[in-house]
């Protein structure tokens, strides 16, 4: 069975940081693309930042500047730096990864249960 668990959310006030780290685990055999979702009360999911096997990430542009999204293949782990924090960053965090599963041919994508942020003074 395949996992991504997240973890790092928590209370943070407006201007401040916080690191969330996703990891994979299970019966896999290759990552590809990784990425940060959110979703906030009342409003649609929307990516936060993506990065592909080779390293390259990509944001929103309400967080360039701000976040910065890595990766450790080593470890089969993601990480999002969230910098200068604003209240309208509040959400829940999702992390998504293209997975190579056992018994497969091609990748599949798998999203974590999320983790929650909320910026608030």
């Amino acid at each position: 069975q395949v996992q991504l668990v997240e973890s790092g959310g928590g209370l943070v006030q407006p201007g401040g940081s916080l690191r969330l780290s996703c990891a994979a685990s299970g019966s896999f055999f290759g990552i590809g693309a990784m990425g940060w979702y959110r979703q906030a009360p009342g409003k649609e999911r929307e990516l936060v930042a993506g990065i592909t096997s080779a390293g390259t990430p990509n944001y929103a542009d309400s967080v360039k500047g701000r976040f910065t999204i890595s990766r450790d293949n080593a470890k089969n782990a993601a990480y999002l730096q969230m910098n200068s924090l604003k209240p309208e960053d509040t959400a829940v965090y999702f992390c998504t990864a293209d997975l190579l599963v056992l018994g497969s041919t091609s990748y599949m994508e798998f999203w974590g249960k999320g983790t929650l942020v909320t910026v608030s003074s």
